[in-house]
């Protein structure tokens, strides 16, 4: 199947609850003989594979999150997710899956999952008794509520039951439309148990109530209700610190709507979690995990959107290797890369390979090449780390081209030179640089790593180079270190010293041979 509407990528959640990337394939809804029933099916776009065979459970729980996911559990301990490229293709599944199920293609959650340790419990129970009533939206309300959300927090059920209650009456904004109210009042009673009461239903852990809570005309008043913790004496100013504090620069400005809403929506979310949210108890370890997973998926969709718009990173790039730009803007250019390689680093290892491939095909390495040797020791920093991001990613992208530069350019501006040099004249007290930057360097001449390259002659050619083009810059400290220096050892002096006992516990052979007259 080659249409893009079907095209998905499969994720398991591992032990940490995080999503693992098990590859990219298209999806089908065939019936399998051997499972007796009506099965997705998932084939590997690059061999045609089996990525993922399940059958459609009569009475399994499936959800549809952020119009492009279904998320469900197979087992313990084992959930499975189906991220679509297209809308379409998700419905198409989601309606397959409701007629097997025989529910409504309009509802996100399929089953209300029920907890293996209350099904005997509620087994003789009317339906009836145990569903969740909502209280009115109503001020003098608001303690009953809190009270009601807070006790449902240890029961599964009671939790699910309550979700589907919170979506199906509109109730998040009601809530919320109570909160301006409160303020408008200064009734800290009131606020306070909003507070419980949003926190409550962050614990609810149901993408549905997050899609509402984290909408643009909705999230800065569920922050706004964060703020009053009852066991504060002030509330906390989070609302004045994302809308005054936290200033979001487009180093490049960003045409796509939907992505500058995706940038905002993820900061603020992670910002809820990180910073707002207390540390979560053992208790309630779980109850964020579906929040975790919403913060993922944005960001995966984020880089894609970013990736797939090549003026955007084209311009990126040209900007930030053009003479004429200042410098105040090329340190906003730098540090958006920078932030960029850091994104990337949620990823999966098939996301961050298709991430740096992009960043390599539009030039990333000669742009550190000019960067790294510019005055302004922010850009510097910034250049090293994004540096220390391609080296771990492939050593071996890094050597081929430091390899191609003698044909281009002097000895003195070869990237390599440049990150030798700035090891040597590190201005840093705690040379905290040269440190990272010495380890840089021991990665991409350690033959141990050029092993498992395909080229066979890596090892040989690189050591050749490196031997020819760059061991009298790395050398020449200790060959113009006069006698009283070496009795003061300088930084540069100590720190080439230092790298060349490296250099020779790996390469013993050819690096004697190099300084061999």
């Amino acid at each position: 199947m080659s249409d893009t509407r079907r095209r998905v990528k499969v994720y398991t959640l591992n032990e940490d609850r995080q999503w693992d990337d098990r590859g990219t394939g298209h999806v089908s809804s065939t019936f399998v003989e051997r499972l007796k029933g009506i099965s997705l099916l998932v084939r590997a776009e690059s061999d045609g594979s089996l990525l993922l065979e399940s059958k459609i459970s009569p009475n399994t729980a499936y959800q549809k999150q952020q119009d492009t996911l279904i998320v469900w559990s197979e087992a313990d301990n084992y959930d499975l997710a189906l991220s679509f490229q297209e809308k379409a293709g998700c419905d198409e599944i989601w309606e397959k899956i409701c007629q097997v199920q025989g529910k409504d293609p309009a509802v996100d959650i399929t089953q209300d999952p029920i907890d293996e340790s209350e099904e005997e419990r509620f087994e003789e129970i009317p339906e009836t008794s145990h569903l969740v009533e909502l209280p009115p939206c109503e001020l003098g309300r608001l303690e009953e509520i809190a009270d009601l959300v807070t006790s449902v927090l240890s029961s599964p059920i009671r939790r699910e039951k309550l979700a589907l209650a919170l979506m199906s009456e509109g109730y998040i904004k009601k809530l919320l439309g109570l909160f301006r109210v409160c303020e408008d009042l200064d009734n800290r009673e009131g606020l306070h148990h909003l507070y419980e009461i949003v926190r409550g239903v962050l614990f609810l852990n149901k993408a549905a109530l997050f899609e509402v809570m984290f909408s643009d005309d909705c999230i800065m008043d569920v922050v706004g209700c964060l703020e009053y913790d009852p066991s504060l004496v002030q509330p906390k100013r989070h609302r004045e610190f994302l809308t005054k504090t936290a200033k979001f620069k487009e180093v490049i400005p960003i045409t796509d709507s939907e992505l500058r809403q995706k940038i905002h929506q993820t900061y603020r979310v992670q910002y809820i979690q990180d910073i707002i949210l207390p540390t979560p108890s053992v208790f309630e370890e779980n109850f964020l995990s579906t929040l975790t997973s919403f913060i993922f998926f944005n960001k995966v969709e984020i880089v894609s959107m970013l990736q797939e718009d090549e003026k955007f990173l084209t311009e990126v790039f040209a900007q930030l290797t053009d003479e004429a730009t200042d410098d105040s803007k090329r340190r906003e250019l730098v540090n958006f890369v920078k932030e960029f390689c850091a994104f990337s680093q949620t990823l999966q290892p098939q996301n961050r390979d298709a991430f740096f491939k992009t960043l390599a095909n539009l030039g990333i390495l000669p742009a550190l090449e000019i960067v790294m040797g510019m005055d302004d020791l922010q850009v510097r920093a910034a250049a090293t780390d994004i540096f220390s991001y391609l080296v771990e990613f492939s050593p071996s992208m890094v050597r081929e081209f430091v390899m191609q530069e003698p044909q281009q350019t002097d000895d003195d501006v070869l990237l390599i030179n440049v990150v030798i040099k700035q090891m040597i004249c590190d201005s840093d007290p705690e040379l905290g640089g040269a440190v990272q930057l010495m380890g840089l360097l021991r990665t991409l001449i350690d033959p141990e790593n050029m092993l498992a390259s395909t080229n066979k002659t890596e090892k040989t050619e690189f050591l050749s180079f490196f031997y020819k083009y760059c061991m009298h810059v790395l050398t020449a400290p200790l060959l113009t270190c006069s006698g009283e220096c070496c009795l003061h050892i300088h930084k540069g002096f100590s720190h080439t010293y230092t790298f060349l006992l490296l250099c020779l516990s790996f390469s013993k052979s050819s690096f004697m041979s190099c300084l061999t007259p």
